[in-house]
């Protein structure tokens, strides 16, 4: 049997990553499987594995690529492409809460990946992309709360809740009829805690 004529690609992994990505906007993890990527990758059973060892290799390479999709998104929450701007007020940060929480909505099954999914601890790309997001959201609420310990707990205090927001909206605890309504609980939510400063 021969394989398929679509084996030689350019980029076999950036191939694989969109075929899982496919994979999931159509079936969520359910479906995700090197054995699956392969099939739509149009790629013969065992070429995954050049790049991947194993579903969680896999899965935490797509977690990653989430990862700093989603650190774009909140970058452009608060820079004009003329003038770059760092988050320095409560609405700010309540501006950049609505895009994190809205990224979750518009990619749910991603966005379970990156944070439900089991992954790869020690990937590589993955651990920094991680560390990268982790580092953003301690700068936010370094510049919205100067001489906040930004090691401690009010990162982690801010992160919870806008993250918790997420999935309260993901898992239809929270009424997501409109963007616009989702954007009002968060922004009462941020700044319900903003006040508590």
């Amino acid at each position: 049997m021969s394989q398929p004529s679509t084996y030689h690609h350019g980029d076999l992994r950036a191939a694989c990553l969109r075929a899982a990505r496919e994979l999931l906007e159509e079936d969520g993890s359910a479906g995700l499987s090197l054995r699956a990527v392969a099939r739509r990758a149009g790629v013969s059973a065992t070429a995954p594995y050049r790049h991947y060892a194993d579903r969680d290799a896999l899965v935490s390479a797509v977690a990653a690529e989430g990862y700093r999709e989603l650190a774009l998104h909140l970058a452009a929450a608060h820079s004009a492409p003329s003038t770059p701007s760092t988050p320095s007020t409560p609405e700010d940060l309540a501006a950049v809460a609505v895009v994190y929480v809205r990224f979750a909505l518009d990619h749910p099954a991603l966005f379970r990946v990156m944070f439900a999914e089991p992954c790869d601890p020690a990937g590589e790309e993955r651990v920094a992309a991680t560390a990268a997001l982790t580092e953003y959201v301690r700068g936010i609420v370094r510049d919205v709360f100067p001489g906040a310990d930004e090691a401690g707990a009010l990162p982690t205090g801010v992160w919870a809740l806008v993250h918790g927001l997420a999935f309260l909206h993901l898992d239809g605890a929270l009424d997501s009829s409109t963007p616009e309504v989702v954007a009002g609980q968060v922004r009462a939510a941020v700044h319900a805690l903003c006040l508590r400063r």
